[in-house]
């Protein structure tokens, strides 16, 4: 058997979790013509097929399940061990952070965050990515990303750590002068108006739609989306209404005053975002000071207020009452 090559261990373990060899290549973000050169070198190295083909894919021989079994808490203690004597210095560090960050996420707290790592790292630059959710747990495990901060959970897994950052309530965003506007939002009005509906896999809007579907609450769906960010845009020059994470409606509301919030008709269910790291790093310098300064950055500015009880408000000028519930 030849010495093999200690860098073709984490192609293993690819293969061995995925059984695929396309999904063990998009995993690690390599072509599949390398993955199976790298198998190709690791069936000379190891003396063994390791992996055999099989209908559904690849299957481990036992030699490739003593290696794995053997070889992955070997390598990971290794990197803790190397990583825990390390020290970082924030003013002099120019390595860039990256953040994986989702849609709600970024718009709700990017800015928070970018101000506080620029004022405490200034000479480090900030990437926000966007991963495929299959491919994020394998990027925190090889530290090309950071921290994943948004609502993930796909990333509820033994070898990911996670700490709440807010709790998410939710808001209908309507144009300012929409005619639902000037009365109760009762559940009839809700299910008669024009809907646009964001639906993005494995995202926060997942958790309304479910409630939606067990409560039977049926809607006008008029469009559908995978964006955010294009909502005020539509919203705004439309009858369309669309329910949203409440901070992402504030946003929106603040940004125009042509844009509004209310509360919905319902007691829909809360979701939590989180950030998120490998163990790996659970104890490395670096980490650890970007997970206190995220942390901190939340405990200043705490949850993003829920929408307020309806309530009937004062009168304007004009003679109407304006909604106290609105953002």
């Amino acid at each position: 058997m030849k010495s093999p090559d200690l860098n073709l261990l984490p192609i293993a373990f690819a293969l061995y979790d995925e059984l695929s060899v396309s999904r063990a290549a998009r995993l690690l973000g390599m072509s599949q013509p390398a993955v199976s050169m790298a198998l190709k070198r690791m069936r000379i190295a190891f003396d063994d097929p390791l992996f055999i083909r099989v209908p559904s894919g690849v299957t481990p021989t036992p030699r490739a399940h003593a290696i794995v079994r053997l070889a992955r808490p070997l390598l990971g203690r290794l990197q803790e061990d190397l990583l825990r004597g390390e020290s970082f210095d924030a003013a002099s560090s120019t390595r860039t952070w990256t953040l994986a960050l989702s849609d709600v996420g970024e718009m709700a707290f990017l800015p928070r965050v970018m101000t506080a790592l620029q004022a405490r790292a200034p000479q480090c630059g900030i990437r926000s990515v966007s991963v495929p959710t299959a491919q994020l747990a394998h990027e925190l495990e090889k530290g090309e990303v950071d921290l994943a901060v948004g609502y993930y959970p796909a990333l509820s897994l033994k070898t990911v750590r996670q700490r709440r950052v807010s709790t998410q309530h939710w808001s209908i965003l309507m144009r300012a002068d929409h005619p639902l506007r000037s009365q109760p939002m009762t559940l009839a009005a809700f299910s008669a108006a024009e809907h646009l509906v964001v639906r993005a896999e494995g995202r926060s809007q997942e958790v309304l739609e479910r409630f939606l579907e067990r409560r039977r609450i049926k809607r006008n769906v008029a469009l559908m989306s995978p964006h955010f960010l294009s909502l005020p845009f539509l919203v705004s020059r439309s009858d369309l209404i669309a329910t949203i994470p409440h901070s992402v409606a504030l946003l929106f509301a603040c940004m125009s005053p042509t844009l509004v919030g209310v509360s919905p008709p319902f007691e829909a269910p809360t979701f939590d975002l989180k950030f998120h790291w490998h163990r790996r790093f659970d104890n490395e310098a670096r980490s650890r000071w970007l997970r206190d300064q995220l942390a901190e950055v939340f405990r200043e500015d705490p949850t993003l207020p829920q929408p307020t009880p309806l309530a009937a408000g004062p009168r304007t000028r004009s003679g109407s009452r304006r909604d106290r519930r609105s953002v």
